[in-house]
């Protein structure tokens, strides 16, 4: 079988991986593993991808970027400096936007069960509120009025790559069902919120056009009767994110051409037929923005044969990427010393936690693989680092970012001094 070309900012040299022009190899020795390897140029390359195939369709369009999926201070700095507004869902997620330079009016919020005090904090620093129940918008116009208020709606429509990532649709805990947001924006306008928005988001990794190009129809029927019924014009519109990248080799990247053609100029055509203005299209990438700008270097330290399998294993588990575990979600591996050795072996990658589910893949053809290969993880940008974590009392890994042209420490490897650092121990033992 022919083998797949890498995508940038992959590139083989004599049968070694080199990402943005340096040796993997040459940077894990220096820096480490498991270690975070990412790139700056990746990064303003798919954000301006994104917003030009938006803009040829429809003039008004705002990207707000979904912070949850990475939220290394410098990605945050590189995407404000590329005009990206940013989409928040906790307080800490707030908090590192306003350090990058997001000012209040680029801060979106969305989300779910929040507290009375996180509510506060918000209208404090008057950051546009995606309300998600009844219950939040009570409680909110309780401590004091917005300016701008936005509901989150759930156009009964879902995707996404597993169960746990689609949020909408029957199953979702997310957003107002259509006739409970005709209610709430009734009581936002007569507590006097002056202006509006309306949002949804219906899942994450999304590879098809046509969940979306439902979804946008079904939130912009509400949008109509909002308008009529209540009489709101909007000031944005807001189609979520959940963009999806191809994982595995075989996999087709998202045509953003046909996408924005269909849906976005489906947005454009209901706007303007239901009478709704002019309004923002705001629309929340977030993986497809970071995943594919990075990879996960780890070092093979153990190759163990069973009966029933053969283990590689490494120093990468799921406390530094837990989307296999927790998704089932598949990540292509490259042996990065051995790219043009031919797959002869099959094996399971093992990490280095006291779990049976400690695998990052599963019966994955290889080249034949010794103690000291070092193994690549693509596409490990989005929710890589931001979902890891100590478990097994193991400090995090470093982040190390290609800014122009040279590797630069984004994010300082954990030390074992690390593990203690906000406890607080009792001298009474």
């Amino acid at each position: 079988m022919a083998r797949k070309k890498l995508r940038e900012p992959l590139e083989e040299r004599k049968g070694s991986l080199y990402f943005d022009g340096f040796s993997v190899k040459e940077l894990a020795e220096k820096y480490d593993t498991p270690l975070y390897l990412m790139s700056e140029k990746r990064i303003r390359d798919n954000y301006n991808r994104l917003y030009e195939a938006l803009v040829n369709n429809y003039k008004y369009v705002r990207l707000y970027y979904a912070a949850k999926a990475n939220t290394n201070l410098n990605v945050l700095r590189i995407l404000h400096s590329q005009g990206a507004y940013i989409d928040t869902v906790s307080p800490g997620e707030v908090f590192l936007a306003l350090s990058a330079g997001f000012t209040p009016d680029r801060i979106m919020y969305t989300g779910t069960s929040v507290r009375n005090d996180e509510l506060k904090m918000l209208l404090d620093a008057n950051i546009t509120i995606n309300i998600d129940s009844q219950s939040e918008l009570d409680r909110l116009l309780k401590i004091s009025v917005p300016q701008i208020l936005s509901v989150r709606v759930n156009p009964e429509v879902g995707a996404g790559h597993h169960s746990h990532c689609i949020t909408a649709g029957a199953e979702s805990k997310f957003g107002l069902w259509e006739e409970e947001v005709i209610q709430a924006y009734a009581i936002a306008q007569r507590a006097r919120v002056g202006r509006f928005g309306i949002h949804m988001h219906i899942g994450s990794g999304i590879l098809d056009t046509e969940p979306y190009f439902l979804a946008v129809a079904k939130l912009l029927d509400i949008a109509k009767r909002v308008h009529k019924e209540v009489g709101i014009d909007f000031e944005f519109i807001d189609i979520g994110g959940g963009l999806g990248i191809p994982y595995k080799p075989e996999d087709k990247e998202l045509d953003l051409t046909a996408f924005s053609k269909r849906v976005v100029t489906l947005f454009k055509n209901k706007v303007k037929e239901y009478g709704l203005g002019k309004p923002f299209l705001f629309m929340e990438p977030g993986r497809y923005l970071v995943c594919d700008s990075t990879i996960l270097l780890t070092s093979v330290n153990t190759v163990k044969v069973t009966p029933v399998h053969k283990y590689v294993g490494v120093d990468a588990g799921f406390n530094t990427l837990i989307r296999p575990t927790m998704y089932d979600s598949y990540h292509h591996i490259l042996v990065a010393n051995k790219l043009n050795e031919t797959n002869k072996e099959t094996y399971n990658i093992a990490g280095p936690i006291c779990e049976s589910g400690d695998l990052l893949a599963r019966d994955r053809q290889l080249p034949e693989i010794q103690e000291g290969d070092l193994l690549a993880i693509l596409n490990a940008g989005a929710y890589g680092f931001s979902m890891s974590s100590q478990y097994n009392s193991r400090p995090r890994a470093s982040e190390i970012m290609i800014m122009g042209g040279k590797p630069v420490v984004v994010r300082e490897r954990e030390q074992l001094k690390d593990l203690i650092a906000a406890q607080r121990i009792q001298s009474d033992f």
